[in-house]
């Protein structure tokens, strides 16, 4: 059983609470492209589990990230995450994988880029295989405003932008403040360890987000959506 309890109590399925973005389901208007961040987190902070993610996670929680997944225009990911996840081609029709990396280490033979699906984000002067699309932006970091700026480049029109890690990504997209919505998953697990926090990287600051939406399901893990106070 799911339910709702913020900002009401009502049973509700995964499918309908995460079924549009909260720009459409608050009817903000943004003329960028909307950039939402999906994670999960144990209760004591750490979004891995020896490396991956998969250990947190739970049927629930794989079905809000393919739902939001289902309605991205484009998905932001950073290299570590492909190689850690496995990332592969997209199933959605269309649907673009921009991949952020400063140094340019890629495997650009990996189905995610020879299906064509997958594009690579860098600085302007990282070493990147031919016959790969590549958004350059920045010196010695990327610059990631820059570049979402430009993702007209590769998708004929961004308007929902899925960042999905890891950890330094989030970071860099706070710091940049482009983070519109946070959806996050909290586990019902502590697992210790030095694992990374949702973010990692970003300098001290105060970003505020409103609760918009708060579900919990019959094991306890608890789906949070946050709207950008802007």
């Amino acid at each position: 059983m799911i339910r709702r309890v913020f900002p009401d109590s009502a049973a509700t399925t995964i499918a309908d609470s995460y079924a549009q973005t909260l720009c459409q389901r608050t009817n903000e208007r943004s003329n960028a492209p909307w950039v939402g961040l999906c994670m999960v987190s144990s209760i004591d902070g750490s979004t891995v589990v020896g490396g991956k993610s998969s250990e947190l996670s739970s049927t629930n929680d794989m079905a809000v990230l393919h739902g939001l997944r289902s309605i991205a225009d484009v998905i932001l990911v950073g290299a570590g995450t492909v190689r850690g996840e496995g990332y592969g081609p997209p199933q959605t029709s269309g649907q673009r994988v921009g991949v952020v990396t400063a140094s340019g280490n890629v495997d650009t033979t990996l189905a995610l880029f020879t299906g064509g699906a997958g594009f690579i984000i860098t600085t302007d002067h990282a070493k990147i295989a031919d016959g790969v699309d590549v958004i350059r932006a920045g010196g010695d970091n990327v610059d990631l405003s820059a570049a979402i700026g430009r993702l007209s480049e590769m998708h004929p029109s961004p308007s929902f932008v899925q960042a999905e890690g890891g950890a330094l990504l989030n970071g860099a997209l706070l710091d940049a403040d482009l983070i519109d919505e946070i959806n996050l998953t909290t586990s019902p697990l502590c697992v210790g360890g030095s694992g990374p926090r949702v973010t990692t990287g970003a300098a001290d600051h105060t970003t505020r987000y409103e609760l918009a939406q708060m579900v919990i399901d019959d094991q306890t893990f608890v789906f949070s959506r946050w709207l950008r106070n802007r």
